[in-house]
């Protein structure tokens, strides 16, 4: 097999830079597309996080003007990933979140500094780094979308380009006034260019010109090809629709193994189980909660936000708490989602736990030690949380929609009978369904020998990213050829 050359083209990349999980989903597929034969090269902004990680650098190219001032591409490694880093320190030399200010909003000069992603992308395409020239390039989300516009309105008509969309709500638009700064010529603001209800729209010119564009479920290809769905985007996307592909995403499962994970007290197979109740037990302590191993104790790893349907929880939490559970959460998000959660903490101590924060040995220990996750999300992409829940036995209750409807399966009558149930999944989204699920998760959570078969099954899950690198290593190769 010939040796297939990808550049992916991302905003954030685990564990160099993350904010959710488009960093895990570039972080994990170099590795797993190597098996069938694509070498991936990761192109990155030059954060400080990312050039003090970098473990040997050299100057692959240089740009006079890139957005103002002069920037250097570094060739290097990180984290055993193969990486080009735009060293511009005007653009990216910025400590903290790769979006956000230190006041909370928005860098003004976003525009720029992810339009630069897009320009370096292109001309890396076009042959700037000498001795590589990728066969394919892989773009993701709106922050690299422009990548197929800057070489569309340069002529080019190779690489191909793939566009994955991981989250359609965020769209990438901007001011109209900003075109000459971006380096995008006039008629390129039309509809049948970058124009977009009057502004650039950074991922609406990318699923008009890439070669081909996927999503990270088939349920969601399946939603924002409507109008519902599609946030404004529904109809260009229908229209693009034999270009459109979902691929599942997977999961690091050399990460995420119970069966060897340093970050939790106590190891566990779906073989042997027994030791789970002990990070049950270590995760009440940690974070507070009443001891009590007989309690369900549900848990949230959750960016908080009403798309993630976290408000339905709040408003069942009284249920909840009534028929003997817990809550163990850990996520920042939406000012009235945390301090809705830090009160009911408040109210209910000893019940109710939040950490108002993220970090990774948290969110292991509360995989493996709650006993159900929840996920009642308005929509979903993919989602990534679920799937670690379905590895660590943890049992995922999730709303019916994208990648959640995709990677669980549901504990009805039919599915317990062919030992096939992996979780729960609920509809409609909204209270009187979240609130359903819950009563239905805490009746088969007394059925002990029921759960812990499901639980068994849920572990036994393909959440790897064998079969999705075999898609997407398809993908390129019939786009290359």
């Amino acid at each position: 097999m010939n040796r297939l050359h990808v550049l992916s083209v991302t905003a954030e990349i685990f564990p160099l830079i993350k904010t959710g999980g488009l960093a895990d989903v570039a972080g994990a597929l170099p590795a797993a597309l190597a098996a069938h034969g694509v070498r991936m090269v990761t192109l990155v902004p030059g954060y400080p996080q990312v050039i003090a990680a970098l473990e040997t650098a050299t100057a692959a190219a240089t740009i006079d003007d890139l957005m103002g001032a002069p920037a250097t591409i570094l060739g290097g490694r990180a984290a055993g990933l193969d990486l080009l880093v735009i060293d511009a320190p005007h653009l990216y030399g910025r400590p903290g979140n790769p979006y956000i200010g230190p006041d909370g909003h928005d860098w003004p000069d976003n525009a720029r500094r992810f339009a630069a992603l897009a320009q370096v992308a292109a001309a890396i395409g076009d042959g700037l780094v000498p001795r590589y020239r990728p066969a394919l390039i892989h773009a993701h989300d709106w922050q690299a979308a422009l990548t197929p516009a800057y070489l569309h309105y340069a002529g080019r008509t190779a690489p191909p380009v793939v566009l994955t969309i991981h989250n359609l709500a965020f769209q990438g638009r901007f001011p109209r006034a900003l075109l000459p700064a971006l380096g995008l010529p006039d008629h390129a603001f039309t509809l049948d260019g970058v124009e977009y209800y009057g502004e650039i729209g950074f991922l609406k010119a990318g699923i008009l010109f890439a070669q081909a564009i996927t999503t990270v479920s088939p349920s969601y290809a399946a939603e924002i090809a409507t109008d519902g769905g599609g946030l404004g985007l529904g109809g260009l996307i229908a229209g693009r629709g034999a270009d459109l592909v979902g691929i599942l995403n997977g999961i690091d499962t050399a990460i995420w193994d119970p069966a060897s994970d340093a970050l939790i007290p106590h190891r566990y197979s779906a073989d042997d189980l027994d030791p789970r109740a002990l990070d049950k037990a270590a995760l009440q302590e940690a974070f507070g909660l009443d001891l009590d191993p007989a309690a369900p104790l549900f848990g949230v790893v959750s960016r908080l936000s009403e798309q993630k349907g976290l408000d339905l929880l709040l408003d069942a939490l009284p249920e909840l708490i009534a028929a003997g559970g817990q809550l163990a959460l850990i996520g920042t998000g939406e000012r009235w989602l945390e301090d809705g959660f830090r009160a009911a903490a408040a109210r209910y101590p000893g019940r109710v736990a939040c950490r108002i924060a993220y970090d990774e040995a948290s969110a292991h220990l509360l995989q493996a030690g709650c006993d159900a996750l929840l996920v009642p999300s308005r929509f979903e992409p993919c989602g990534l949380t679920q799937m670690c829940a379905l590895r660590y036995g943890a049992i995922p209750v999730v709303a019916r929609t994208g990648g959640l409807a995709d990677s669980v399966i549901d504990a009805n009558e039919a599915a317990i009978r062919a030992g096939s149930a992996t979780g729960i999944v609920f509809a409609p989204i909204d209270r009187t369904g979240f609130a359903a699920a819950l009563r239905r998760a805490i009746a088969a959570y007394r059925d002990a020998p029921g759960w812990q078969a499901m639980q068994r099954q849920a572990m036994r899950a393909d959440v790897s990213w064998h079969r999705p690198a075999a898609d997407y290593a398809a993908l390129y190769r019939r786009l290359a050829d």
